[in-house]
């Protein structure tokens, strides 16, 4: 019978990832200003509050 060698495959682990780029990101981190559609829909809300008024 011949004898069959075991052969060991080392592989690097991968870097972790850092966990707080990640819960920024699906947070859509980044400016702190309202996005374009809160402003047009205040805008609006506005101009219906100066119609009901005047």
């Amino acid at each position: 019978m011949s004898s069959a060698r075991k052969i060991k495959l080392k592989l690097a682990a991968p870097k972790p990832r850092n966990p707080l780029v990640a819960a920024a990101a699906r947070r859509k981190a980044g400016s702190h200003r309202k996005s374009q559609a809160a402003v047009r829909r205040a805008d609006k809300v506005a101009l219906k509050k100066l119609a009901r008024e005047g």
